[in-house]
Parts: structure tokens; sequence; C-alpha cells
């Protein structure tokens, strides 16, 4: 005797768990594209700082592959020996500031710090004799640095620097060592038809940061040392500390030239007013000389980044990232431009797109013609809604 079938006849559709089902394909992609972009944003906002640090790692490392390949225009040795000939130069550098900040202008930090808190204190007793500002104890300092950004807890204490400088340092050291395995690694991940274009943007990424870091050593070195002797010859105090303040302060372009100005006018006018005078003058005769000759040359050479995109990009990654957002702001902003600028290339290359000419005559003298022949057609269809009539007319 045969068994009655346990299911009846009946017929079978794709339901919503159904992943052949094209709709239902579709829609989970979309669904996934979503999440992503929603885990993505969630993750940079917690993960920022691990994030940044292994940005400046990168960009230390292009500062190391700058070197070495500097280094092997003269020196035909092998990469890691000449990696290690830049390393040894490098801090041995760094070495000799720090022993000579530490021996000769070592106790200018202490009368540094006393000054410019005296200065802050009667520029704040000025203000509250004009009205200005409430008379009372108002922390104004911490008003002022809160609007910059939040100090994170990476770099939030001494120990976090320490740790954070050194991860970052060994993270430059080991993408500089073999950059090739890297590149390889990033590119292994993404589809074939996207690896040569891939490889062509990094190539040209690491060319114009390494130009642009470079400059930014140029003009460290320039601002600090011309610094230092405008200040030693008009005797203002702390010559020294302030060069090497005002070279240190260089690599962050606009927010550094500000406070290092304003410390220096404050120590000036802690002397006299004619040292106040003449620190406010080499400020100015510093900072025009290196905006209007060494910049622009530097520019020209690099990536050309206007100062007002620049300071807007510094404000944005101070306030979301704090203070290391500020320092690699400059760098994340010439890379972007220089990806958007691949890729927009490589797009009109595929379109077959060329450059347009837009005449500001031409477009001034064909906006009247356009709005001529706009305005009689929408005249004419407003005769016609005029002339439309609201119910249809009964049959005779």
């Amino acid at each position: 005797m045969a068994k009655p079938p346990t299911v009846e006849p009946h017929v079978e559709r794709p339901g919503p768990a159904e992943f052949r089902d094209p709709l239902v394909r579709r829609e989970m992609a979309k669904a996934a594209v979503w999440l992503g972009m929603s885990v993505a944003i969630v993750g940079i906002i917690f993960l920022s700082q691990p994030l940044l640090l292994i940005i400046g790692g990168a960009i230390f490392a292009v500062f190391l592959d700058g070197g070495v390949r500097l280094i092997g225009r003269y020196l035909p040795i092998r990469r890691g020996w000449r990696l290690l000939l830049v390393l040894v130069l490098g801090f041995g550098f760094l070495g000799w500031v720090v022993y000579f900040a530490g021996t000769t202008i070592g106790a200018q930090f202490e009368a540094l710090r006393a000054v410019v808190t005296a200065q802050f204190g009667r520029a704040m007793q000025f203000v509250e004799s004009l009205g200005l500002m409430p008379k009372g104890p108002t922390n104004i300092g911490t008003e002022l640095l809160g609007s910059v950004g939040r100090l994170t807890s990476a770099v939030g204490s001494v120990v976090g620097a320490v740790a954070s400088a050194v991860a970052m340092i060994v993270i430059g050291i080991f993408l500089a060592a073999e950059p090739r395995i890297y590149d390889r690694g990033i590119a292994w991940m993404l589809p074939l038809r996207a690896r040569a274009s891939f490889y062509r943007i990094a190539e040209h990424v690491g060319f114009t940061l390494r130009r642009l870091l470079f400059g930014r050593m140029v003009g460290m070195v320039f601002e600090g040392i011309f610094t230092w002797i405008m200040l030693t010859l008009g005797g203002v105090p702390m010559a020294g500390l302030l060069g090497l303040v005002t070279g240190v302060l260089a690599f962050i372009p606009n927010i550094g030239a500000i406070t290092s100005g304003v410390l220096m006018v404050a120590v000036g006018f802690s002397a006299g007013t004619h040292q106040g005078v003449y620190a406010i003058f080499v400020y100015f005769f510093v900072q025009n000389i290196d905006g209007y000759l060494v910049v622009p040359y530097i520019a020209r050479r690099t990536v050309d980044l206007p100062p007002a995109l620049v300071l807007a990009m510094q404000l944005l990654m101070g306030a979301l990232f704090g203070i290391l957002g500020i320092l690699f702001a400059d760098p994340i902003l010439a890379t972007l431009k220089v990806v958007l600028i691949d890729l927009s290339q490589q797009h009109a290359v595929a379109e077959r797109e060329g450059a347009a000419i837009v005449d500001g005559e031409a477009v001034k003298a064909a906006a009247p013609a356009v709005a001529a022949s706009a305005a009689p057609a929408s005249a004419a269809s407003s005769r016609r809604r005029r002339a439309r009539p609201s119910s249809p007319a009964p049959r005779r």
C-alpha cells in the first residue's frame, strides 16, 4: 500500500530568502552598501586616532622614501642601507636639536611661558577696560583652545604622545623599507581592471607628497633661521627659542604662522615698545618673503593649494580629530586633490571628452537671447492654461 504524499501538489514561488531572485539580490546589494557605509562612518569616528596614526606613519614613510631616493642618485647602494643612512642622519639631527635646545635655550622655555601668560593677562585687562568683556575671572584660555578641537587620548599626555610618535615611526620605517609589498597588497583587493590605475595614482600621490614635504622642510629651515637672525639683530630676547618654535610651527601652514607671530610679538613687547614693534616688523617681513617667494616657488613644483582651502581643511580636521587632524590636514588635502585630478583625467579619456572653453562675454551675450526665447514659451503656456475650460462644454 503506497503512503500518501506528505505535501499536496502546489506551485512554489521564490520567497524573500531566495537569493537567486534578481529583485532580492538587488535589494540585498543596496542594503549591504548602506550598512557598509554606516559601519565605515562609525568606525572612522571611534577609530579616528589609530587611523590618524597610520596616516602619520604613511606620511613619515613618504618622507623617508624621498630621502632614500635622493641618496640613491649619488650612492648606488641597496635600499636598506640607504634607509638606514637616512634614519641615522635624521635622528642624529633631531638629537642635536634637542641637545642644543636643552643646553643653550632650555631655561628660556619657562621664561617664555611666563612672558606669554603675563602678556595674555595684560591683553585681557585692556579688553575688560574697554567694556568688551565682563570683569571677573574667566577661563578664556580653555575656551580658545576648545574652539580648535579636543586633545585626544592618544596625544593627551606625555606617555601617549611618546607612544603615538613611536608607533608612527615604526609604521613609517616598515612602509619605507618595502613599499611595493604594501602597494601590491592593496591592489590585490581591487579588480584587475582597476589595478593599473591604482598603481599610477599611488605613484603620482607619492611623488607629490615627497615634493610637498621637501618644500615644507625648506620653509621650516628658512623661517627658523631667518627669524633667529632678524630677532637677534633687533635685540629681542629669546631669539634662538623663537626661531626654533617658528621653524617647527612652519610645518602647519596658516595656523603655525599665526601662533609663532603671537609668541614673537608677546616676547617683543615684554622687553619694550621698540622690541615689540620690531618683532611685528620681523613677523610680517619673514611671512611676506615666505608667502611671495618661497611658497609660490614650492607650489609650482608640487601641488598648488589655495590658502583658504587649506585653512578650512585645518579647521575641519581640528574640530573632528584634534591636534593630529590639524597636523595632517595639508598632506591629506594634497592627496585628495591629486586623486581627484587623476580620476577626472581618466574619466575624460574614457569618455573622449576634451577641454571646454567658457567665454564670459559669450555667456553674457547669450543670456538675454535665452531669456527672450524662454519668455514666449512660458507666456504661450500660460495663455493655454487660462484658455483651458474648467469643465467640458455640454453637447447640443
